[in-house]
Parts: structure tokens; C-alpha cells; sequence
């Protein structure tokens, strides 16, 4: 995947003047210069950016740059095609190979400094004549806050650990320090206030990562005892430096945009969109009679742990460790009580009547303030913010599928299923048992422009889209065409520098109404289906526009496009009547990147930006899922699901699509987390939210969708 990354502000440059030469026979040589940027360096890493100008008179039809270290090596790089090992050689990708007179293109990458200093080669090449070459340096805010980040950090981390054995040294995360943990061998941990990693753990990261001496890096450290001190860290930006210096996490701030080829750019540079989901806020939507439900109320309006658990994990512990993984976005789901701090449902901690399961240490009075803490510290830390209305109700949920949902919601009579819901509406209904909690497009767009007022209100810059709605499946792609447009206009009324994501519809409506969805070989998930779009476009600008269509594998829904064609009976059929047949399940990458293209997959060639806002599953499924699939599939083999996925994670590095992965959290029953334990009431007794390290497996598929 050729991704992208943003410049932080100041830079060092390394002027060198380039002669490029026009592709093609007897072209002229043209007077060009090149600039090497390093653009953001911490110690162990750097990102770095080569800017090419044409001050000649008549276009560059092609280039090439080559260059060689003395011990820095390429880890990642966008908008080139980087070949080679020492010396590297970067060639343009087509769309971005012509240079007009005065025009500058730009590449860049991502730099292992590899136990030397952060270097700045010359460059040469067919290209590159070394014509008129001048220097320059400055030292940038970013670079000095990581030094004296850095010098705090490495005191803290040797500090609280003893000269000897294996204590004595730190972790070298992907680029980040860590102090490595006193009282486990493996995984994540959580001492003296700051996250810590295992030895074993460690020990498995690849070259050149993992134990190091304590004093051998300069490297910025997460693992300052001030960056992640649990309640204090959100009122603080100095307490949040650290994951800010994560060798794959940009700055958050500022003005969002598309560029013309879908890029989404940040302060007009590009922007790698590296995301999962932190659910909690929108709501689980629990039976009234549960066990842990006190009151009856819904159990959602919680961000981290649910509160029983009793872990000691705070929101800053896992920003940390994310971060460092390669996270630089959240997408956050809630629901419009979320936004009212006088919503009952939003109001008090559930052991004294209320319904907030905040851990302890980020407790709020309501859930409004609970969400603002979030974004503020998420801005702390680098983080940007997508937020998204994930439903219309917290009693009903996202499976109502419209604003004004009513009863019958889907799932109304699926077998072995808790959750229905049927006591609540979003919409009036003639039953006065039914509690309705009235919901609406005036109401919705209300809530669209209190969102988008949040960057002013909040003071921060790292709200980067707001995802109107959570798979709007129940509508026909003219309502929700007319809608889309009309949350476009709220916001743009409040925010003219935020993005908005549009997600797409499903097949049918809950009235009958059929939705053209392509061939019937293949049918969309909830949110996946934008083939209308081909014959009735959103009248939205393209700069200000996401697509966002959501997708899974067989772990969340075993649809007809999985059934094994060696077994024909087999055909058209899906779920749970599919696992009663004995069907097998086969993933076939051409037929599913048929489906995909058919889509969405079409409107990223004509160069729309797209987000799949949920894609993701359980790594071992169905050995790892909920009762009714694990015994109803029994006869499949594990780990499919993960097949469907990596084949997934191939098709959007061809077509350069970002994502959301779903979901950090571990306790989602469909598809598990990056956290582990999963939900799991066979192996893990104790209930969810174990979150006992990682599950491996998915960062290392996400770690090649973002080319780390």
C-alpha cells in the first residue's frame, strides 16, 4: 500500500539541487532543485519528505530518486514506489509523474534509524545531477517537545527499574520505549503508572525491535510516569506527549480535506488513516432482567472498561499502547443521549442508580462530559476523532436501521437472541407499552451541528469527520441520498474543516422495498451497498466527502457469496439455515472483489476518498465464537474468518482504501477485538473485558494495510 503521512510543523532541510531529466528520447534536461525534509524525527525513527520543483520551462514527464544510507533503512513510504534496500530507489506513480513548470511533487517515507543517527543522504540518479545544491535547518516544536519528552521519559523508565537482569531494560515498540514489566513475562502490563511490555513479548517483536538498554536510546518514551498517570493525564497536555512521538502516529490538528486523487489531507499535507472503533458510548443494549443491568437500564455509556472488571486500565493506558501499535485514529460511536447531559440515560454511576461504567479513574458525571474528556485527551495524544451516530436511540440500537425506527427491529425473532428491543421505539407507535424515545431528522441534524461544534467549543483540532449515521440499512438510496445531502448542509453551517462520512444502505427495507445491489452473487452487508450511487450521485463536494461502507466475513453473518461451490445444494443459501445443511464455507477472493467492486470498490477508481468505516472478525471463528455459531459450524475449519479478512486487507491495499477496524475494545460478541480476551463464555468464565494483550494476529495484518 502506498500510504500517506502528514508534515508536522518546522522542519530540517538538507537543500539539494536536483537536474531532472523529461522521459522519453532527446527530451531536454530540465533545471529543477529537490528538497530532503525531515519532517518529524524521535530518536529511534524519523519521517521524511523529498520535494521535487520544475523551474524549467516545459513539463517532466517521469522521475526517479535514489539515495543510500549509512545505517537508516526505509520502513514505509507513499506516493512513490520505493524499491531497493541501501541504495533505495523512489519512482512516480503515474498520476503524479508529470511536474509542470513551478509545480512541486512531493514523496515521503518513514525511517528506522537502525541504532545510528537520523541521516540525510545525498540523492542521485537519472534524475538527480546535484545542480545548485543549498542547505538549510531549523529545529521544529514537534522535534524539541520529543527531545525534552525523550529526557523525561528515559529518566522515569530507568528510574523506576533495577541496574541488573532484565528489568533494566526497555522496549523498543515498532519505534517507542517502554520499560519492560516486573511482575509478568508476557503482554501488556501496568506499573507505577505507566504501560509496560513483557520480556517474552518484547523479545517477539522482529529486527530491528524489541529489549534494548535503557540508556541506548534517545528515543521519546511512552512510558513517563507523567504521560499516563490515569485521571489526571486528560486535563493535561504535557501529560500526554508520549504516544506523540509514536514513529506512526501524526499530529492531530487542523483543516480536513480530499485531494483530487481521495486522499484525505490534514493542514493540506496527506494523512494515513490508521483506525479501529472504541465503542462504549453508544450502547450494548442489554435485556432489562441481566444480571449486571442495574434498573433495567441499557448497559452502554462507558468508555474503557466496563466497571466490574475491575482492572485498573485507564483510557490513557490504552491510548498508549495503540498508538504505539500504529493507531493515529478512533471512530467513536454514540448515541444521541450521549449528547445530553440531562438525558436520564446518560446520568451517574450505575452502583448508585445511574447507568455511566466509567473505570473509576475517568468517572463522569454524564456521558457528555464523558465523550468530551475523550476527544480532549485523544487530542493530547495525537489521536484524530471520527464520530459517529451509531444509532437512533440507546434503548433501540444500531440495529433499528433508521431514524425514526418502531418495532419490528430486525433480529425480532432470531433464535438464542437477548437483545430485541421490541419495548422501544425511535418513532410514535399506537402500543402504550412500547417507551418511545422520540427520534427524527430535525433532531438528528440538531445533533450533527451540535457535533460539529465540538472543535470550537472544546478547542481542539482533531476532530477529523463525523460518520452521520450507523448503517442506515432501511432506507431506499433516495431517502437516504436526500438525507445525506441535508447533514452535509448542517454541518457545513457550524464546520467548514471537518470531513462527513457517508455510509452505504443494504439490499432491502423493512416495508419491502428492494434495493439494486448488483449481481446476486454477492450481497452487501449493512452500510456496503453504494451501486446506486453510480446512476444518482450525492450532491456533496468531493473535498468534503467520505464514502464509508462497512464489511465482514462469515464470523458476523455467513451470507451466500461463502458457500463452497463443490456443494450445490448449497447455493443461495446463508446462516444459520446454511450451517443446518452442513454447508462448508470457502473464501474465493475473485468472487468477493467482484462483490466489492460491484459496491463500493468502483467509486475509489473514479478517485472518491473511502473509509471502510467496519470491517474485522474473530481470528480463530468459529472455534473462538459465541455459542450458537461455534456449535451450529462446528463442521467448519477454524480461522476462515481470518482468511476472509487478510483477503479483504489484499483488496483494499490494491485500491489504496483506508479503514476502521472493529473494534479495539475486546467485547464485541461478532468479532472479538485487538485486545484479547474476546468474548468467549466457554474459555473465559469471568465474563468480557479481560483485555489481556493483544491479539497479534489482527495487528500484524492491520501493521501490512498500512504498509509498517
Amino acid at each position: 500500500m502506498i500510504s500517506t503521512t502528514q508534515k508536522r510543523n518546522g522542519i530540517y532541510a538538507a537543500m539539494l539541487g536536483l537536474g531532472l531529466a523529461m522521459a522519453g528520447q532527446g527530451a531536454m534536461a530540465q533545471s529543477a532543485n529537490c528538497e530532503y525534509v525531515v519532517s518529524n524525527e524521535w530518536g529511534s525513527g524519523a519521517t521524511a519528505t523529498v520535494e521535487i520543483t520544475n523551474n524549467g520551462t516545459t513539463a517532466v514527464n517521469g522521475w526517479d530518486v535514489s539515495w543510500t544510507y549509512d545505517n537508516n533503512r526505509v520502513t514505509n513510504s507513499w506516493n512513490a514506489q520505493v524499491s531497493g534496500s541501501n541504495p533505495y530507489t523512489a519512482t512516480d506513480l503515474g498520476w503524479n509523474g508529470t511536474i509542470q513548470p513551478g509545480q512541486t511533487v512531493e514523496f515521503g517515507m518513514q525511517i528506522d534509524a537502525n541504532g545510528g543517527a537520523i541521516e540525510r543522504p545525498e540523492l542521485s540518479g537519472d534524475v538527480c545531477t546535484g545542480e545548485g545544491s543549498s542547505s538549510s535547518s531549523s529545529s521544529s516544536s514537534s522535534s524539541s517537545s520529543s527531545s525534552s519528552s525523550s529526557s523525561s521519559s528515559s529518566e522515569s523508565s530507568s528510574s523506576s527499574s533495577s541496574d541488573d537482569g532484565a528489568t533494566g531494560q526497555q522496549c523498543d515498540w515498532y519505534g517507542t520505549l517502554y520499560p519492560l514489566c516486573d511482575s509478568q513475562d508476557s503482554g501488556w502490563g501496568w506499573e507505577d503508572n505507566q504501560s509496560c511490555i513483557g520480556l517474552t513479548t518484547c523479545s517477539d517483536q522482529p529486527d530491528p525491535y524489541g529489549p534494548v538498554d535503557g540508556g541506548s536510546s534517545s528515543s521519546s518514551s511512552s512510558s513517563s510516569s507523567e504521560s499516563s498517570s490515569s485521571s489526571e493525564s486528560s486535563s493535561s497536555s504535557e501529560s500526554s506527549s508520549s504516544s506523540s512521538s509514536s514513529s506512526s502516529t501524526p499530529d492531530a490538528g487542523g483543516v480536513f480535506r480530499v485531494d483530487e486523487t481521495g486522499q484525505i489531507t490534514q493542514n493540506g499535507d496527506a494523512f494515513p488513516v490508521q483506525c479501529s472503533a472504541w465503542f462504549g458510548l453508544e450502547g450494548q443494549h442489554e435485556p432489562a432482567d441481566a444480571e449486571n443491568n442495574a434498573d433495567g437500564a441499557p448497559m452502554e455509556l462507558y468508555v474503557g472498561n466496563m466497571w466490574w472488571v475491575d482492572s485498573g486500565r485507564t483510557i490513557q493506558q490504552t491510548m498508549d499502547e495503540i498508538t504505539a501499535q500504529g493507531i493515529n485514529t478512533i471512530r467513536l460511536p454514540i448515541a444521541p443521549q450521549t449528547l445530553d447531559p440531562n438525558d436520564p440515560q446518560g446520568i451517574g454511576d450505575i452502583r448508585e442508580g445511574g447507568v455511566l461504567k466509567n473505570h473509576e479513574s475517568v468517572r463522569q458525571e454524564n456521558a457528555r462530559q464523558a465523550l468530551e474528556d475523550f476527544i480532549v485527551q485523544a487530542d493530547e495524544n495525537g489521536i484524530n476523532v471520527i464520530i459517529d451516530i451509531h444509532s437512533c436511540s440507546n434503548y433501540v440500537g444500531w440495529r433499528a436501521g433508521r431514524l425514526d425506527a418502531t418495532p419490528p427491529y430486525a433480529d425480532a425473532e432470531r433464535e438464542n437472541y437477548e437483545f430485541k428491543r421490541e419495548g422501544y421505539s425511535c418513532g410514535p407507535v399506537d402500543d402504550p407499552d412500547v417507551q418511545v424515545d422520540l427520534y427524527n431528522e430535525e433532531l438528528w441534524l440538531e445533533d450533527l451541528r451540535e457535533i460539529a461544534g465540538l472543535s470550537e467549543q472544546l478547542g481542539v483540532d482533531n476532530i477529523m469527520a463525523i460518520d452521520i449515521f450507523n448503517e442506515p440499512w432501511d432506507y431506499t438510496w433516495a431517502e437516504w441520498k436526500r438525507l445525506s445531502e441535508n447533514a452535509y448542509q448542517a454541518i457545513a453551517e457550524v464546520n467548514d474543516d471537518v470531513l462527513i462520512m457517508v455510509e452505504g444502505i443494504a439490499t432491502s427495507t423493512s416495508a419491502g422495498d428492494e434495493v439494486p445491489h448488483g449481481s446476486e452473487d454477492s450481497n452487501p452487508n449493512w452500510g456496503e451497498n453504494f451501486f446506486p450511487f453510480a446512476d444518482a450521485p450525492l450532491d456533496i463536494p468531493k473535498e468534503r466527502l467520505i464514502l464509508s461502507p462497512h464489511t465482514y466475513g462469515p464470523s458476523v453473518f455467513v451470507q451466500r457469496q461463502f458457500m463452497d461451490p463443490a456443494q450445490p445444494e448449497c447455493e443461495g443459501l446463508e446462516d444459520i439455515e446454511a450451517a443446518e445443511a452442513g454447508c462448508n464455507i470457502v473464501i474465493d477472493p475473485q468472487r468477493l472483489e467482484a462483490g466489492w467492486d460491484e459496491h463500493f470498490g468502483y467509486l475509489r477508481d473514479q478517485g472518491y476518498a473511502m473509509i471502510i468505516g467496519e470491517f474485522g472478525g474473530h481470528s480463530n471463528w468459529p472455534a473462538d465464537a459465541p455459542p450458537r455459531h461455534r456449535e451450529a459450524w462446528s463442521h467448519v475449519e477454524p480461522g476462515i474468518d481470518m482468511q476472509w479478512q487478510n483477503t479483504l486487507v489484499d483488496y483494499m491495499i490494491e485500491k489504496d482504501i483506508q479503514g476502521c477496524y472493529w473494534s479495539t475494545n475486546p467485547e464485541s460478541e461478532d468479532t472479538g477485538g485487538l485486545y484479547e480476551h474476546a468474548y468467549d463464555p466457554v474459555s473465559n468464565e469471568s465474563g468480557w473485558g479481560q483485555w489481556e494483550g493483544f491479539e497479534q494476529e489482527k495487528w500484524d495484518m492491520l501493521r501490512r494495510l498500512w504498509g509498517i
